[in-house]
């Protein structure tokens, strides 16, 4: 199950290939005229149309694909709650703190990380310094009632846990974060009944999302032109919130989900992941690595890669594309967070 806009849009769409339905809204525009996002009415349709046809897979279906022929005479089968187990590496480029950033709330389900734009550097300004107030923010943010999905706020569900609102939590995180100076940020929060990640994204952070060890999704990036990615800051060229890509993608318990920032996305290729995972165990609930350590054998992979000055990365790859030349890796701070979708 997917639903993609990029970025907000008044025509949100869903694409469901399980139940074989696709479905497009289209907010009217004229409600604008009085101050009103039709926007917001036409994403909650597509939105509550993703719910339910969500709700009707966990009703019929198993995890393993087999019709359950109890539900169809009308026994309900109660419903897997899922949870993200996370583990997290941070390896710094130049000190003790570097200019990545990044948060882990269980209680929440919600993850983030952040890259501080080094350019600020030349300004004498330590990019670094918003990173780390903008996660700050964003952690505190995830605890705000205000910032639950609309769909559990209308339903007056008590159990608020992994049902955050990814994209209001980066509108109020944004709105707080004063330090000069710019960053990425990628947010992603887990919907406890529903399995449903919750995504957004903006500048050159991301994620993958790995199913028996063999990815089957990857965010896409955000550039204005090769190395100079979409940024959130203070500044009048800076990025604001509604600039963010935005996305919702079903999980089943034993994904893995891979979040980084560039120093990982621009040194390692999602084959190379792979076979970490494979090695580690991934896929398994009872990993023989932990979350933890995979995500230290991944981030050090990716700072392998960065100091070699001969093989092909996505960064070389990217340059050359763009008209660049360059090869082997990119040496940056690297963030890495691995998260396993379990079933409760």
């Amino acid at each position: 199950m997917l639903i993609a806009k990029k970025p907000r849009v008044e025509e949100p769409r869903f694409i469901c290939p399980e139940k074989q339905t696709n479905g497009v809204a289209d907010g009217v525009g004229g409600w604008t005229k009085g101050g009103v996002d039709a926007g917001d009415y036409a994403r909650e349709q597509m939105m509550l149309t993703e719910a339910a046809l969500s709700s009707l897979m966990l009703k019929y279906v198993n995890y393993n694909g087999i019709i359950n022929n109890n539900n169809c005479h009308g026994q309900e089968t109660k419903r897997n709650l899922h949870e993200m187990v996370c583990g997290s590496v941070y390896l710094p480029k130049d000190n003790k703190l570097g200019e990545d950033a990044h948060f882990i709330c269980p209680e929440k389900q919600t993850i983030g990380v952040a890259d501080g734009v080094g350019g600020w550097a030349k300004k004498g300004i330590d990019a670094g310094q918003y990173a780390r107030e903008l996660m700050h923010n964003a952690f505190i943010a995830v605890h705000n009632p205000n910032n639950i999905d609309e769909q559990k706020r209308k339903r007056k569900v008590a159990d608020m846990i992994g049902a955050v609102d990814p994209r209001k939590v980066l509108q109020e995180t944004y709105a707080k974060t004063k330090e000069k100076g710019s960053s990425t940020a990628c947010i992603l929060s887990l919907n406890k009944e529903s399995g449903v990640l919750h995504a957004v994204n903006v500048g050159d952070s991301g994620f993958l999302l790995f199913r028996n060890n063999k990815v089957v999704y990857q965010s896409p990036t955000q550039q204005r032109r090769f190395n100079c990615p979409y940024q959130l800051g203070n500044g009048i060229s800076s990025d604001r919130p509604d600039s963010a890509w935005e996305e919702w993608i079903q999980t089943v318990p034993g994904d893995i989900i891979v979040l980084g920032t560039d120093g990982l996305l621009d040194n390692m290729f999602p084959s190379e992941i792979e076979q970490v995972l494979v090695q580690g165990g991934g896929g398994d609930r009872d990993l023989d690595l932990g979350c933890g350590e995979l995500a230290s054998s991944i981030a050090n992979l990716a700072l392998y890669n960065s100091f070699d000055k001969h093989s092909p990365s996505p960064f070389s790859e990217n340059a050359r594309k763009a008209g660049f030349e360059h090869k082997g890796g990119k040496i940056d701070d690297i963030t890495v967070i691995v998260a396993q979708v379990v079933a409760l």
